[in-house]
């Protein structure tokens, strides 16, 4: 039974990612504003438009142009979250629109991104992940290392709890390299290690932020480790439910502690259905929002904060329902 849900939810999430791909015009974009007149005009470039967390961006970003006439946001984004030169181009192509009047870019590659708006007098902002780069005049987004590290404390007293006597953890990363996926890493690694655990730093699988390499990935983790290990902790909750399913079949894990990244609504129902342990939740809709908000704020010629974080909670059975509503209502609020 357990089996046939996951396949389910796979299934769901799959589809999900679909119609975020097919949602736009053009290369993984989501089109331009209709609104030809407004005062301000904003660009949003994103790592990709082929996820839930992505969609919740865009939808924040859409929420906050729909409360404000005298602003129009474009919003684009590449295929996948390893379509380097797509990004690359997509900024190269907006820092020459010169009727942009705010930028906004959630990069791939933050040093190539650095590279890019060096010399650019207009307000840009980084999303998501920063961009070490004096142009950047706020970034919007989470502590990565900082709710990582949280997650990772908390999986550690699951596995406690759960009977474990060695705590040991292996990573399944996204892409390597990425300042997200590194900051993220170095929370878990410290959340674990802070609470008397072993990070298996040698043992890093990477599979570049997708579930059908998560699968392939954790089927390595159970060749290595068939007794079983305490905690797997992924970089995204797709990676997450792509190492459950590879490991429902091995009864050697079936006390482990699987900790995601995202808090979609797919992980939400896996840990309602006992399948996924937990998930470190984002609030993507709220980091779009307020990515808006900073831009529209500094092209006022109002004082925006250096640093806005939207925060972070992580997601059990006890609050995994309430996270679903919430996020199916920002979604149906696109359409």
């Amino acid at each position: 039974m357990k089996k046939r849900v996951l396949s389910l939810l796979l299934a769901g999430l799959t589809l999900l990612t679909l119609s975020a791909c097919g949602g736009g015009s053009g290369s993984g974009g989501s089109g331009s504003s209709g609104n030809k007149d407004a005062a301000f005009r904003l660009s949003v470039i994103l790592k990709t438009t082929a996820s839930e967390h992505w969609q919740l961006i865009m939808a924040g970003c859409k929420k906050f142009e729909s409360e404000h006439p005298d602003v129009a946001i474009d919003i684009v984004g590449p295929a996948s979250e390893t379509s380097y030169d797509d990004q690359q181009n997509m900024i190269e192509t907006t820092l020459s629109n010169g009727e942009v009047d705010a930028i906004i870019i959630a990069p791939l590659q933050s040093e190539t991104a650095a590279t890019l708006i060096a010399g650019e007098t207009r307000p840009v902002f980084a999303l998501d992940t920063n961009i070490d780069a004096p142009e950047i005049v706020s970034f919007i987004g989470t502590g990565n290392e900082a709710a990582a590290k949280l997650g990772a404390t908390e999986a550690v007293k699951a596995a406690k709890a759960a009977g474990w006597e060695t705590i040991e953890c292996i990573e399944i990363a996204g892409v390597q390299g990425d300042a997200t996926n590194t900051a993220r890493m170095n929370g878990y690694i410290a959340g674990i290690t802070e609470n008397g655990g072993t990070f298996l730093a040698e043992e890093i699988q990477y599979a570049n932020a997708v579930a059908d390499q998560a699968v392939t990935c954790m089927e390595a983790v159970i060749q290595t480790h068939p007794e079983g290990i305490a905690i797997v902790c992924a970089n995204n909750d797709d990676m997450a439910v792509g190492a459950v399913r590879a490991a429902e079949s091995s009864p050697s894990f079936a006390n482990t502690i699987f900790l995601g990244f995202d808090g979609s609504t797919g992980a939400c129902q896996a840990i309602l259905d006992g399948l996924l342990t937990m998930s470190v939740a984002q609030q993507p809709y709220e980091m779009g929002y307020l990515a808006c908000q900073t831009a529209y704020d500094k092209l006022q010629g109002k004082d925006v904060e250096a640093v806005v974080d939207p925060g972070i909670e992580v997601i059990s059975p006890e609050n995994a329902q309430a996270r679903i509503d919430k996020v199916n209502g920002y979604l149906a609020g696109m359409n």
